[in-house]
């Protein structure tokens, strides 16, 4: 038996996301997910712990049936193998955005969801201004970059707070705190390289040329959630299969390295509503061939839904389920291939930010009975047979 899970990122959401009273994912137009539904089980999973982030980052943990509480040390530990980044003991690794600042307030946690090309430039002068030998900052994707200080100089005892969480918010009121005395003097710095940044950035000619257009400018770094190297059992030793994963983020990438999965870049694989999806599914169809798991991760609607636009985040979905499932779902064998689908958590056009609440899944295999649900959604979902899961329970469930 083959197994390919699929997770629209932030697919999920609330009633009130529309003025027809229903989530994006009920208004889309979804045949290939709702065909799965009635060929499968459903039910719904809470993938964020209680006291938790609400964010992918343990999120996904979950989905691929790790502990969070265990495992999780920070955002930009996970996300550092998938930037080729390999962490000592002792280094300190933190998601670094470029964000956009206005009037002393964030504006945008994206910059505009700026490019790759224009992002590498700005990040290459803030690791030749603000760098140093212990002190390293490496392009990413888009706004999403990554800061590591190595050695054990620095302490990770930090509050830090997500720009996504503080749109509108006085920088002064959200800077990055130490959590007991040992850690100022990392807190200190990390304060002092925000602010340098923004002299360095306000007036660099590529953030000149964005506003003339019309464009946020990337012009400070937002350095946050930081952790140390985790430890982590891999897929195969804990499920004794063979897998890979496909992605844009590099949150997937990494935590798909720890967990021993093979990271797939496909060309044109952005995050963003103009993704590749049809690229996406061709090379899911192809990593089935290979391996016994293959882990399919799409960004776009998580991206739609903090932008609060819910017409995009329908589109995005669509998308998904036509562009890429339908897709797929042409080329493989249904009688040799389990097929799990879920969000990894809401995120609500009203709010524009992840929730906590479960998000819905159905899993099809060809030897289990379908129950009785018809479409796939938040509250169909909710009539499957497998219930509420936790922890390991769905993974357990599509892996039989």
């Amino acid at each position: 038996m083959k197994y390919l899970l699929l997770v629209p990122d932030g697919a999920a959401g609330h009633k009130d996301d529309t003025p027809e009273g229903k989530t994006c994912l009920q208004l889309a137009k979804t045949p290939n997910m709702d065909k799965l539904a009635k060929l499968g089980r459903c039910g719904k999973l809470k993938t964020i712990p209680e006291g938790m982030p609400c964010g992918s980052e343990i999120a996904i943990l979950s989905v691929l049936g790790y502990n969070p509480k265990e495992c999780f040390t920070g955002r930009g530990a996970l996300e550092a193998p998938g930037l080729g980044v390999n962490l000592e003991k002792d280094d300190i690794a933190f998601r670094c955005n470029l964000i956009t600042e206005e009037n002393g307030k964030i504006k945008d946690y994206s910059a505009g969801h700026i490019s790759n090309e224009e992002s590498a430039e700005l990040i290459r002068l803030i690791d030749l201004k603000l760098g140093k030998p212990n002190i390293k900052f490496y392009p990413g994707v888009s706004y999403r970059h990554l800061l590591v200080l190595k050695g054990n100089d620095f302490s990770a005892y930090l509050e830090t707070i997500p720009p996504h969480n503080a749109i509108g918010r006085k920088i002064v009121d959200v800077l990055i705190n130490p959590k007991h005395d040992g850690a100022e003097k990392t807190a200190n710095l990390l304060n002092k390289m925000i602010f340098d940044s923004k002299l360095l950035l306000e007036n660099h000619p590529l953030n000149r040329r964005r506003k003339e257009t019309g464009k946020n400018p990337a012009n400070m770094i937002w350095p946050w959630s930081p952790g140390k190297k985790p430890v982590m059992k891999t897929f195969q030793e804990l499920y004794k299969l063979r897998g890979a994963a496909i992605a844009a983020v590099d949150i997937v990438f990494g935590t798909a390295i720890y967990a021993g999965l093979k990271p797939i870049k496909v060309k044109g694989a952005t995050g963003l509503h103009d993704t590749n999806y049809e690229g996406k599914a061709d090379a899911a169809i192809k990593a089935l061939e290979e391996n016994d798991f293959v882990f399919v991760h799409v960004e776009a609607p998580d991206e739609a839904g903090h932008s609060g636009d819910a017409k995009l985040k329908i589109k995005t979905i669509e998308d998904f389920d036509n562009r890429l499932l339908g897709r797929i779902l042409e080329k493989i064998d249904l009688k040799e291939t389990a097929i799990a689908v879920l969000p990894d958590h809401p995120t609500p056009i009203k709010i524009k930010n992840h929730t906590g609440e479960p998000v819905p899944f159905l899993i099809y295999n060809p030897k289990e009975k379908p129950d009785k649900v018809q479409e796939f959604n938040e509250f169909s979902a909710e009539k499957g047979s497998l219930g509420i899961l936790e922890g390991d329970g769905f993974i357990r469930a599509f892996l039989g």
